[in-house]
């Protein structure tokens, strides 16, 4: 790729997790192309630094491996960020998992309590110690937005604690949104289904199929999400806060999820 153009985050420095592969992947690049620097996190050190290569490397992105819900590792990566590019703007929480498919009463418990760390407490981990770092300065405040879904605006059928994940996620951007302003912006995204490594068993060999369902008639790609996401923190979006943009071709229209 060209590794950067002048753009509407010049002079920002960002940290997106997740950021090897994917969705993440797609919004380090667009933040990058749009001026941004960018620490970028993931638990595989091998994809990582593919990606950190795939970005233009020093001085334009770096890579930390880690497992985000690490509370060390979160410090590690914030702390990188201001001593490589000198300070912290943005903060994108991009990482989620979900191990589970079918009726929510077939899932250990235990799978609850993971899936909830890693998608909602891990990110209000992250937010905090961005905050308590002083995210943001005087000439650029801090913005943040974290990465949600349409499951979590209503019921799945199948990926249920996934979804009130986001939900939960969803609700969080709401309160951090209300407390943290005026120095903070919090907002959130919420992508229906993109053709990522992530989301391939909500399509796999039936694309067209699952497409169909959408107004848009294709399903989304990284770099849908991605623009959303580089809206939100830009200065286009200074007196946006608290909110949930919805990114999903218009499959909730009719009410699908």
């Amino acid at each position: 790729m060209n590794p950067r153009s002048m753009g509407i985050h010049d002079g920002a420095v960002a940290i997106v997790t997740g950021g090897s592969r994917g969705i993440g992947l797609g919004i380090a690049q667009r933040l990058i192309q749009q001026g941004a620097r960018v620490v970028v996190t993931a638990r595989k050190p091998g994809p990582l630094a593919e990606a950190v290569a795939s970005l233009g490397g020093d001085p334009y992105a770096v890579g930390l491996a880690g497992n985000a819900a690490d509370p060390v590792h979160q410090g590690e990566a914030i702390a990188l960020a201001r001593s490589h590019f000198g300070a912290l703007h943005y903060l994108v929480n991009n990482t989620g998992i979900n191990p589970a498919f079918g009726p929510m009463l077939d899932s250990d418990v235990e799978i609850a309590r993971k899936v909830l760390d890693v998608n909602v407490v891990a990110a209000f981990s992250w937010i905090q110690k961005a905050v308590a770092a002083g995210l943001g300065t005087a000439a650029l405040p801090g913005a943040i937005v974290n990465v949600a879904s349409i499951a979590g605006l209503g019921a799945t059928g199948t990926i249920g604690w996934y979804a009130v994940s986001k939900a939960a996620l969803i609700h969080l951007t709401v309160e951090l949104g209300y407390q943290l302003g005026p120095a903070i912006r919090v907002n959130a995204v919420a992508p229906g289904v993109v053709k990522t490594q992530f989301a391939q068993a909500l399509y796999a060999e039936r694309e067209d199929a699952v497409a169909s369902a959408y107004p848009m008639k294709r399903l989304g790609v990284p770099e849908d999400i991605a623009g959303a996401v580089s809206f939100l923190l830009s200065r286009d979006a200074g007196w946006i806060t608290g909110q949930t943009l919805v990114v999903d071709g218009g499959v909730t229209l009719g009410g699908a999820l």
